[in-house]
Formats: structure tokens, sequence, C-alpha cells
């Protein structure tokens, strides 16, 4: 709540965020998709990149996104997903001499592989003992006449 005088020793913050996701399609270097608030606009989509991230933005569309349907297994009611508003955002981009080729000029972003290290071959001497394992462990708890997913 506003109050007169000075100073004022309230910040205010905007109830915006922007969330960064990968897109399902192929997309040229410069495109990035957001998720976004449904209250922002495109023109707060431009300044939010611009003013807090220093980053040269050309165009952003948007698109809502409706949600899923989905039917609930213990109620058998229609529960409906939250609509989101996707945000595509055009990065600075020049063109080459002689071409109608768009090129990346200043900025490109290419989503992070998180994975890429990770070991890929599982070694099967740990799996055959994690098995071993398991095994035992429910071997004493069944109880005869009882079915498997059953245990005391």
């Amino acid at each position: 709540m506003y109050q007169r005088g000075n100073p004022q020793l309230r910040v205010f913050l905007p109830n915006f965020w922007m969330k960064l996701i990968t897109s399902t399609d192929q997309q040229p270097p410069n495109i990035v998709q957001f998720h976004c608030s449904m209250e922002m606009s495109k023109y707060d989509i431009k300044n939010y990149l611009e003013k807090i991230y220093n980053v040269n933005v050309i165009e952003v569309r948007t698109r809502i996104a409706m949600g899923r349907f989905k039917r609930d297994q213990l109620q058998h009611s229609v529960i409906k997903e939250d609509d989101r508003k996707l945000a595509f955002v055009i990065l600075l981009v020049s063109y080459k001499k002689g071409f109608r080729i768009l090129l990346p000029k200043d900025q490109s972003f290419v989503f992070p592989d998180i994975f890429k290290n990770v070991k890929d071959d599982i070694d099967k001497e740990t799996v055959d003992i994690a098995k071993k394992d398991m095994q035992d462990f429910l071997g004493p708890n069944k109880a005869p006449g009882l079915p498997g997913w059953f245990r005391i």
C-alpha cells in the first residue's frame, strides 16, 4: 500500500515470470521459446528480456496453448489443466551480403545437453547384484496362497 512521505522503503517487483523450454520442432538458433505468465504482453516480454538480461530482441510472437483434458480415475470427473502462454522470441540477426539467408549475428541460443557426459553403458555386474539382492529381500516376505503384490 502506498504511503505519503519520503523515503519509500518498498521495492515493487513485477508479478511476471518466464521459463525457458525446449521446442518440439526444429528451429533456427536465433529463435528461443518461453513459457510465460498469462498477464504478459509482447511488449512486456521484450522489455523483460532487454532490460533484465540484456538480450537484443527483434520480434516476439505469442500464443496460448489450451490445457489438456484428463479424466480422474477415482471420481470419474473431467479435469482441465490450466492454459499456458508460449512466447517465441526472435533474437538479433543480420543478412549475409548477396544472400537472403538469415545468419545469427551476435546472439544465438543452443539448448544445453545436460546428459552428454553421462556414461551410456551400465555395469552389468552391478545390475545382477542389485537384482539378486531384491530377490533375496522379497523371498522370505512372501506368504503362501497370497497374490504376489501382497507382502507382510
